[in-house]
Parts: C-alpha cells; sequence; structure tokens
C-alpha cells in the first residue's frame, strides 16, 4: 500500500502559535516563511502563509502569531475558537517555560475548550547547554499521557534553520490526518470505529469472497487508492512483512482481515497516517470515520405531511442480510448475530432511544424478522438518512433512489379518501396515568405490569400489524406525555406527520375522559388550523375496572360532538384489546373518515359554504345577464336589418 495521500477537502489549515514570552514564537514563524534567521523581529507578526506546495498535500498554512501580554489574552483566546491546531512554544535554554506548560497553557487550552491538535515545539534548541540537557521522550511521555489532545513534540533551532518546517508539517499533518479518530495510544490498537470502516473496506474488496485478497484484488484495491498498482515484487514483500509479524494475517488464498487491519496499525505506528487516511476517504468516510454527506443525499424535496419508507427492493435486500446474519436459522438475530451484522458500521444504530426499546423483542433480547424490518422501518421515518447510511454501511449499494420511496401528501390522501402507505404514524395522547404506556407495550407484546411510570419523554412502539386478504402494514405508536402536548402543537406542523391520532382515558375515571376530551377539542382544533387534520379514534381503557355512572353515555355523547367513532373499549391487564390496532390503521387507511370538527371549525365552514353559494349565485346572475344582454342585442340588430 504505497502512494500519495488525500487531504479530506480540506482549503487550508489555520495554525495559531501561542506560548510564553520570549520562548521564541515570532522567530519560528519567520525562518519557516523565509528559511532565514531575522536578528530583529515585531512583537507580533501579521498573518502568515506558507504555500501549498511546501508540503506533500498541497493545502497552504495560516500562521497565526499571538502576544503573550496580559492585555492581549482576550485575543488570544478568540484565535485559539478559531485554529485548526496550535502551536504551543517554551524555550529550550528556560526551563520555567517547560513548566508553564503543564500549570498554565494546557488547563488553559481546556477551560477555552480547544479541542483541536497540539503540536508542542521547544525553541532556541542552538542555546541550550549541558546544564539544561534532557530526554525529550522521557520528559514529555507522562505529559502526553495526561494531555492526550498533545498530537506531537519536537525541538528546534530558528538560528540553525534545524526542524522548522517540521514544526508547521506536523501542525498540518494533524489536521488533515489526525491520529485520534483511528488509533488508541493508551491500548495501541486501532480505535472501533476505525476497524469497522477498514473491515467494510475489505469486504467490498474481496470480490470472491473468500474472506481474502488474492493479489489481483490487492492490486485493484491499491490501484483505487493510489493510482498506481503493486509490482509483484511489493506484493510480495508486504505479505512477507504480514506473516512475520502476524502468521494468521496470510493464509493460501490472500492476506486476510486481521493481516489487512495490522498493516494499517503498522502504519500508524510509524506515523504514516496518510495512508491509512486516503484508504478511509476513498471509499467516502469523513473525519468522523462515517459516510460524507454527499454519499447519503436523498433526491426528494419532502413535504411536512409526507414520509419516506423503504422501497420493496430493500426490504427484500434486508431479508436477504437477516438470513444470511440468522447462523443458526432459528428465525431470530440474537444479540451477537445482530453486533456481526452491523461490525461494518461506524456502530450499531439501535442501542440508544428511540430504537432501543420501540419493537417485540424474545425473552433473550433477540430480534425476529417482523422486529428487524419494524427497526427499519422506524429508522426510515424518522431518519431516512440514518437509514440509508446504514444501508450502505451493511452492504446495499443502489442508492437512495432505489432504498427509498416518498410518500402521497395526506392532504391528497384525504381528497381521494385512500392511501397507498405501509407506514403508519399514530400520535398517542391522553392525560397522566390513563394507561397510554400500556398501550404501547401491549403493541409490543410484552405483559402488563402494575408498577406505573409516568412517561417524561418521546417513546416509540413499532410492530407488523397484520391485515384482511394477508397484507401487512407497519404501526408506529408515538407516546405523546401529556406535559409535553403545548409544546408539540407550538409547532404550526406538528400534526404533518401523523396518519391518525388516539385519545387513550381511563374508563374507571371521570376526570381522565374529560380532560381526553379536552386534549382531542385542543388537537383537533390545531389541525383545523394548520390544515393538518387526520382520523381521531377513543381509546377507553382500563375496562377491567368498574366505570363510573355516566361513563357510557358522557364518552359517547363527546365522540358525536366530535364527529369521530364511538370508543374502543380494551383492557390490557386482561389481554382484551378488541382488535384496537387493525382498528387504528383502517381509520389510518380511509384518512377522511372519522376526523374531527369544533363547534369553531363547523361554524368557520358554514361560512364557507355560504359565501361559495352567494359567490356561485351572483356568478349564475351574471352569467345570465350576460346571456340576456347578448340575446337583446343580437335581436336589435336583426330588426334593424330587416327595417
Amino acid at each position: 500500500m504505497l502512494g500519495g495521500s488525500i487531504s479530506g477537502g480540506r482549503s487550508n489549515v489555520r495554525v495559531v502559535v501561542v506560548g510564553d514570552r520570549a520562548t521564541g514564537k515570532s522567530s519560528l514563524i519567520t525562518a519557516a516563511a523565509t528559511e532565514t534567521f531575522p536578528e530583529e523581529v515585531p512583537p507580533v507578526l501579521p498573518p502568515t502563509r506558507l504555500p501549498a506546495d511546501l508540503y506533500p498535500d498541497n493545502v497552504p498554512v495560516t500562521i497565526i502569531d499571538t502576544s503573550s501580554s496580559l492585555e492581549s489574552r482576550g485575543k488570544v483566546a478568540e484565535e485559539l475558537k478559531r485554529a485548526d491546531a496550535v502551536v504551543l512554544t517554551y524555550a529550550c535554554d528556560q526551563p520555567s517555560t517547560l513548566n508553564r506548560l503543564t500549570t498554565f497553557w494546557l488547563y488553559e487550552f481546556r477551560r477555552l475548550e480547544i479541542k483541536v491538535p497540539v503540536i508542542v515545539v521547544g525553541c532556541k534548541l542552538d542555546k541550550r547547554d549541558e546544564e539544561h540537557h534532557m530526554n525529550l521522550e522521557q520528559v514529555m511521555a507522562p505529559i502526553m499521557q495526561q494531555f492526550r489532545e498533545i498530537e506531537t513534540c519536537i525541538e528546534c533551532s530558528a538560528a540553525n534553520l534545524v526542524q522548522v518546517p517540521e514544526v508547521f508539517y506536523y501542525a498540518q499533518k494533524a489536521v488533515l490526518h489526525p491520529t485520534a479518530p483511528l488509533f488508541d495510544h493508551e491500548t495501541q490498537a486501532l480505535k472501533p470505529r476505525c476497524v469497522r470502516a477498514l473491515k467494510r473496506i475489505f469486504i467490498l474488496c474481496d470480490h470472491d469472497m473468500d474472506d481474502a485478497l488474492n493479489d489481483e484484488e490487492l492490486n485493484e484495491f491499491q490501484i483505487k487508492c493510489f493510482n498506481a498498482p503493486l509490482q509483484p515484487a511489493e506484493i510480495v514483500g508486504v505479505k512477507r512483512v504480514v506473516q512475520e509479524k502476524l502468521p494468521q494475517g496470510v493464509n493460501d488464498m490472500g492476506l486476510t482481515l486481521t493481516g489487512f487491519l495490522f498493516l494499517h496499525a503498522l502504519f500508524i505506528e510509524k506515523g504514516r497516517l496518510e495512508t491509512t487516511w486516503t484508504v478511509l476517504r476513498k471509499f467516502g468516510y469523513n473525519d468522523e470515520i462515517k459516510l460524507k454527506d454527499e454519499y447519503l443525499s436523498i433526491p426528494f424535496k419532502k413535504a411536512p405531511d409526507q414520509s419516506l419508507e423503504l422501497t420493496s427492493e430493500a426490504v427484500e435486500f434486508l431479508k436477504g442480510v437477516f438470513s444470511t446474519f440468522d447462523t443458526d436459522k432459528d428465525g431470530v438475530l440474537r444479540n451477537s448475530e445482530l453486533d456481526d451484522l452491523f461490525s461494518t458500521a461506524p456502530e450499531s444504530p439501535w442501542g440508544e432511544t428511540p430504537y432501543k426499546d420501540a419493537v417485540e423483542r424474545t425473552p433473550l433480547g433477540g430480534l425476529s424478522l417482523s422486529a428487524f424490518l419494524s427497526e427499519w422501518a422506524l429508522m426510515t421515518l424518522l431518519e431516512p438518512a440514518q437509514s440509508l447510511a446504514n444501508l450502505i454501511y451493511i452492504g446495499y449499494n443502489c442508492g437512495a433512489a432505489a432504498a427509498l420511496r416518498l410518500t402521497r401528501r395526506r392532504s391528497v390522501d384525504r381528497k381521494k379518501q385512500q392511501t397507498d402507505r405501509n407506514v403508519y404514524r399514530c400520535f398517542v395522547f391522553g392525560p397522566k396515568g390513563s394507561g397510554k404506556s400500556a398501550l404501547l407495550k401491549s403493541l409490543l407484546g410484552r405483559p402488563f405490569s402494575e408498577n406505573y411510570a409516568a412517561t417524561t419523554d418521546e417513546h416509540y412502539a413499532v410492530n407488523v400489524v397484520d391485515r384482511l386478504g394477508g397484507t401487512k402494514k407497519t404501526l408506529v405508536l408515538r407516546e405523546i406525555p401529556e406535559d409535553e402536548v403545548k409544546m408539540l402543537l407550538s409547532n404550526k406542523e406538528s400534526l404533518a406527520s401523523c396518519d391518525v391520532a388516539v385519545f387513550v382515558y381511563d374508563s374507571s375515571d371521570e376526570y381522565s375522559l374529560k380532560r381526553a376530551s379536552e386534549l382531542l377539542m385542543t388537537v383537533a382544533r390545531r389541525g383545523e388550523i394548520s390544515g393538518f387534520m387526520m382520523p381521531c379514534l377513543f381509546v377507553a381503557a382500563k375496562d377491567d375496572l368498574d366505570s363510573y355512572p355516566m361513563a357510557i353515555k358522557d364518552s359517547a355523547k363527546i365522540c358525536q360532538s366530535f364527529g369521530i367513532d364511538a370508543p374502543i373499549h380494551i383492557s390490557v391487564k386482561e389481554r382484551d384489546l378488541n382488535s384496537v390496532f387493525n382498528r387504528i390503521v383502517t381509520a389510518a387507511e380511509h384518512p377522511h373518515l372519522s376526523v374531527p370538527e369544533t363547534e369553531v371549525g363547523r361554524s368557520q365552514k358554514r361560512y364557507r359554504h355560504l359565501v361559495n353559494r352567494s359567490l356561485m349565485f351572483t356568478s349564475v346572475v351574471a352569467a345570465v345577464a350576460v346571456v340576456g344582454l347578448a340575446a337583446y342585442r343580437s335581436y336589435a340588430a336583426r330588426k334593424n336589418t330587416s327595417s
């Protein structure tokens, strides 16, 4: 693996030089720019530019000099916050300035939250006498252990032009080819995300899928990354180096994944980070070792009431992936199998909310095919770019247009009185303690629990609902905590993504019904104002408890007043769900039915009808008058002609 490097798309590197007074900052900068030692320098130099062709990466470097005076402390802080890298100087003939690195400067960087690589530079090497002689590696090792932001240390002499260009080469290199994302110095190993990316690259290059890169595959890899082939002797040499250090890195078929990873660790240990970065960047990775945004652009302009779903082609691909990684063929992906499936992604995408507890799992935490596809449906609905990225990470290579489909606008669905969606999003509203969380858990087949804990954050449940005729629809329930309703509705487009809304109340509690009806009123009115209306259902939960005397009559009256279907009575505790999820899907499939109307909405609707009728009547009268006038003129003309 030989060749040049890719700089990651940067057009300039900004390096800020700081340090105590008289440590040689300005002389260092002048010597780097002019290759001469200045006898006199101003207190602070203006910005200095090193040309692009000075270093192999062909990226110019802008060097910012700073003052060490107390009055300039604020300006220095501003410059540090704009830096791509920092050169921190001490004077080799003044040990006190070396001590100041750890007693002031490095802690100051942390206080200012400077998160860029630091190059520690000892200046005035020519002035160090025998009395101040020191072993740089021995002195700096504990400091670098404590301050991981230090990329490297170097000593130089501007007067003798010793190692001056190297200072800014290391600073530039630390920005263009950073160590931190790739390698952990403490464990002396590649970082997990780097290993995952290199594993994906290895698999992409292993065309015959024999778990090894043969000579032809190695050559193709070399040409793709470095635009130059490997000579046969070089291929032999690479394999020999690996085999000597790591016998399992090479087998009869070629270079194994273990050997491929070993080579990159070796490059990094030898300071050749640009080699690994070039490989990563050629395969589309950014500095965070994730795919660049340009690989994840979605070619659809989405309206607020549209959503993205996986295409049937993408779903079939995922079914194939599921089958491949279900090694024991038990119809379930165990955690280890799931980890293996996502071992070429930066991390498993479902380890955190909202995905972590959103689908049905086996007692041992595994995922059935249905649950696996449900996770993908949720990720595509909430984060389509993330879904696309993970499809690519696990081997899908057909692009966004083949993976994702844009649904029709919900407003159009209402007019056409039908929808072609496969994934329905349902908002679940209701007062505290009404049974919202229990409803979500029942969608996932989880047992009822008497332990009550109020939901305070966003919570999803997703599962496939079997329909008559053998079709399947994916239902996504989103629980809206009562305290979050006001904030949700403050966004005028908040209801645009909702296919159906459910209002849950405790059928044994009169206040719960009253509060649910108030929430229905609030949501229905917001829908009327914003134009994003949706079918709504009333769900009478806890039907196993005794209801209060007027419960059935009151709830029926509320539903009638809004023009929606009668309440659906359920008891999660007794597992009597009354086909509630099928009924939610049915409501979503008929977006023009069970849409609530408030009294204000009805009045406005009547007014609009009246205005429209008046305009129509006026138009008809005007049309009759025009026709009559035309007929009279025609009659008059004929009469004059006959006379």
